[in-house]
């Protein structure tokens, strides 16, 4: 008999098919005493499975990087860094010398009350980073005990994964031909797994309570990716039903692909740029796939994470320039710094704050560190000679912060210009509305930059006094609420008023519901991750702006 189980759909597209229930290697061990003689090659065995879990670790980061892009890279790179951890180590050897415990007790020990420790914390993001401890818990434990972890790597047939939970490693790692689709008990829309398959394309389901109870090996289950739904044991009607669902859904897909080469042209002739989203040069491939008519959004965190010191000014010049050459005359715009609220690195410094999406991050961060700030705008100038580069600031609250940006702006290219490098002068400056104080003064703001580019996700969170990483008050985050709206109005006024430009860069760019609106509003540039281009250049098409407008003067006066 079929059972419907719901979900959180957080990766669109309807899968069918077997069963494979994932379950992690044993990693049992024995947890004996150690005798003094054999504290030392427990400490050795202890050093090998570090070094092979990292080099493991790499490989996975280089591959994922390739294959699926460099933000689901940036997973790795955090267990790299949590493997660098001297504390760690520390805290390990010390069970093992003084304890006297075995290289895996100490381990397991030592992982699980960090585990513990972000598993206790009232936030619903951290609880899941407590995900990632436990992956490199589970993969320093098999490499001490020589078991091979399961990554889903070589499948002989087409399955849909079960799991209570899956490792972000596993999921990197698994045979993307016959994986039709996920569903998890564990997870929520921020974590890896949710993530990781909305890259790959991969239907998926993620809260799934009381699916591992449901399921057995090998049998029938259907999943909607989108609404959440999974069935379990379909009935004949109900499988047929899917099935023609499945037919209707694989036939968009493919009338989607056709539109690649296409304008995104309204019906009354309103051309709208779609642009791709990107952390590095790995996500070329994707924008260019998918007809990204240029980079609304590099996001250069990405070079500064997963390593023990910030990258030089030659690392970034490489890295900007190969996009920027890439894309020829087309656009592309690179965020400065984006760092702070949950992107903290080790060896910037970052002190602890009670509240820090609204603390020392973004742009308050680089103008408090010169040297950093003006390393990465050198970087940024020199690659605008290899095309058509912008730059922008993100977090600018007023013109206060805009003006100090833009002095340590000038003394860059005047570095740039005393040691003879080449750059370009003129390339054009623009900054991110995400905070309602500059959306409220945006025509005052409009006035000193060359665009704008509007980031929904903290302009609902600090509109609307949510946050958008908890999933206990999700209901409260709302995207159409008239007071967001009523701010991307005022900024697409203030950008006309001064002849500028105005796109958007947050979620809502890429969500196909949200494109009527927006064109009401006035825009006609977004930007977003690469594969949601199709379904809003589709949605373009559809529209009449005319009509977009008058919906907008229903939704907010």
């Amino acid at each position: 008999m079929s059972c419907s189980i719901k979900g959180i759909g957080v990766s669109p597209g309807l899968a069918m098919g077997k069963v494979l229930v994932y379950k992690e290697a044993s990693l049992e061990y024995d947890d004996k005493r150690l005798s003094l003689e054999e504290v030392a090659g427990e400490k050795r065995r202890l050093v090998k499975a570090f070094t092979e879990s990292r080099r493991q670790l790499m490989e996975i980061k280089e591959r994922v990087a390739r294959t699926i892009g460099s933000e689901e890279a940036a997973v790795f790179e955090a267990h790299i860094m949590i493997l660098d951890d001297p504390d760690l180590a520390v805290k390990i050897n010390t069970k093992i010398e003084k304890e006297k415990k075995s290289a895996p007790a100490a381990v397991d020990e030592t992982f699980h009350e960090y585990i513990n420790l972000f598993a206790a914390l009232d936030d619903d993001y951290m609880k899941e980073r407590s995900a990632d401890i436990a992956d490199v818990q589970q993969r320093l434990l098999a490499n001490l005990l020589g078991v091979e972890l399961n990554p889903l790597e070589s499948l002989e047939e087409k399955v849909i994964v079960v799991a209570a939970d899956l490792p972000p490693s596993a999921t990197a790692l698994l045979d993307r031909e016959q994986v039709l689709g996920f569903v998890t008990e564990a997870g929520g829309r921020t974590s890896h797994t949710a993530i990781m398959a909305c890259s790959m394309e991969i239907p998926a389901v993620v809260g799934a309570t009381g699916i591992t109870d449901a399921v057995s090996p090998r049998e029938r289950i259907l999943v909607d990716g989108e609404k959440g739904e999974v069935i379990v044991n379909p009935g004949e009607q109900e499988e047929t039903l899917f099935r023609e669902r499945l037919a209707i859904y694989q036939e968009r897909m493919k009338k989607l692909a056709l539109l690649r080469d296409l304008p995104a042209e309204s019906k009354d002739g309103c051309l709208v740029l779609l642009k791709a989203n990107i952390g590095s040069s790995f996500d070329i491939a994707a924008a260019r796939k998918y007809g990204a008519c240029g980079v609304g959004l590099f996001r250069t965190e990405f070079l500064f994470m997963g390593r023990k010191e910030k990258p030089s000014e030659e690392e970034q010049f490489a890295a900007y320039r190969e996009v920027a050459a890439s894309f020829g005359d087309a656009p592309v715009i690179i965020r400065t710094l984006d760092i702070g609220g949950d992107k903290n690195l080790p060896y910037l410094d970052f002190p602890a704050e009670l509240n820090p999406f609204l603390g020392w991050r973004a742009i308050r961060f680089c103008l408090d560190r010169h040297a950093l700030f003006i390393t990465q705008l050198k970087a940024i100038l020199r690659a605008a000679n290899y095309g058509n580069v912008k730059i922008m600031y993100p977090m600018i609250s007023g013109l206060e912060d805009l003006r100090a940006a833009n002095d340590i702006l000038d003394r860059a290219k005047t570095e740039l210009r005393e040691e003879g490098v080449p750059f370009n002068e003129t390339a054009g400056v623009g900054i991110m509305i995400e905070i309602p104080s500059a959306a409220l003064i945006a025509d005052r703001l409009a006035r000193e930059v060359d665009f704008f580019s509007i980031g929904t996700n903290d302009l609902i969170q600090y509109t609307l006094a949510v946050d958008r990483m908890n999933e206990k008050v999700s209901r409260y985050y709302q995207p159409f609420h008239p007071a967001v709206l009523r701010l991307i109005r005022l900024t697409v006024e203030g950008a006309a008023k001064a002849g500028i430009p105005v796109g958007v860069c947050g979620e809502m760019a890429g969500d196909p519901a949200a494109t009527e609106l927006l064109l009401g509003l006035g825009i006609r540039e977004l930007s977003m991750s690469a594969p949601s281009i199709p379904r809003v250049k589709e949605k373009v098409r559809q529209l009449c702006c005319r009509e977009c407008e008058n919906l907008v003067e229903e939704k907010i006066g």
